[in-house]
């Protein structure tokens, strides 16, 4: 049954989360958990809550404090022919794995000819607002977007958490599924039953005529409050929420553009060679007849993000800044 034909109800998206993973791992047996404290205590924010008291210490495995091996833990029961589920507490510290990552999982279904699959789905947790500080609140998902063979997912909502979780943990390849922490205790509408999103399809959140916003997590809820700010300006915006940065839906993007004539990126991680930089090459290559203005970038600065609350809220971009972003577009147009 699709998502359309079933009751919506509120949810999480932390719930969003935990719920997929329950569904999933009763359909498949192949499915199984690992990683530091999703067994006994449901994960660090508790995506993983109440799995190992269900299925057993086997489907949701604890592991020691080694992101190397949980990754490669998951690298070799994938290619064994299970569908695991591996975590990675907070996004910084993919970059202790990223030997494993993008030199093992992101390659061996191309060093093997495509002979065979590689089923394997990191979650992970993104972004600031937390004062978790510099080494817990990173955005690193451009730097993983970059690497061929991996897909990666950043949901803004609950039904996307789900059905994107869902649609990666079925997909036969490596997926980094990127939780933003700032929004687990968002609600929205969500079906009980099982369903997917599919992988690399945008979605148009708030259409619009006078300028394209094209982001995604946390910024998507930031974007639609500016383009509510604008409308009370006159400024029509629509809002693009790319659900998955790789592969990227250039298509919805580029079509949005030429109907817009302005664009601007809005995300959370550091501006300089993050996601905005290659979606607005990809839009000058294949829409620059169609602008009326530069295509703007709203992203954090080149820093460290702060510990201070006050520094912090500074450094991540709001509905405010994105707001003034647009303007300076349709002003330039």
């Amino acid at each position: 049954m699709s998502a359309t034909e079933t009751e919506l109800r509120e949810l999480s998206y932390l719930g969003a989360v935990n719920e997929a993973l329950h569904q999933i791992m009763a359909e498949d047996p192949d499915v199984f958990c690992a990683g530091e404290d999703v067994g006994a205590s449901g994960g660090v924010f508790g995506s993983f809550g109440g799995l190992q008291k269900k299925y057993g210490e086997m489907r949701a495995v604890d592991t020691p404090i080694s992101e190397q091996a949980i990754v490669g833990l998951g690298i070799g029961a994938a290619v064994a022919g299970l569908r695991p589920v591996v975590d990675l507490m907070f996004m910084d510290f993919i970059m202790v794995a990223m030997d494993q990552i993008a030199n093992q999982a992101a390659k061996l279904k191309y060093m093997f000819g495509g002979k065979t699959s590689l089923p394997l789905t990191i979650t992970t947790n993104a972004g600031a607002g937390l004062s978790a500080a510099a080494q817990h609140s990173q955005s690193l998902e451009s730097m993983l977007a970059h690497v061929p063979g991996l897909k990666v997912v950043m949901p803004s909502n609950p039904y996307d958490a789900k059905g994107l979780l869902v649609a990666s943990i079925r997909d036969d390849n490596p997926v980094i599924y990127a939780k933003t922490k700032t929004l687990f205790g968002t609600k929205g509408p969500c079906p009980e039953d099982l369903f997917e999103v599919p992988l690399g399809v945008a979605n148009i959140t708030r259409p619009g005529t006078d300028a394209t916003i094209v982001t995604y997590g946390r910024m998507v809820g930031e974007s639609l409050k500016a383009a509510s700010i604008l409308s009370s300006e006159g400024v029509d915006v629509e809002v693009i929420d790319l659900r998955t940065l790789q592969p990227m839906d250039s298509e919805t993007i580029i079509a949005s553009v030429k109907r817009t004539n302005r664009c601007v990126v809005v995300h959370e991680a550091v501006r300089f060679a993050g996601m905005g930089a290659e979606i607005a090459a990809q839009i000058q290559e294949e829409a620059f007849d169609y602008l009326d203005a530069p295509i703007g970038r709203v992203a954090a600065p080149f820093s460290p993000v702060p510990f201070s609350p006050v520094l912090e809220g500074a450094y991540v971009p709001d509905a405010k800044r994105i707001a003034e972003g647009v303007r300076a577009a349709v002003q330039r147009g």
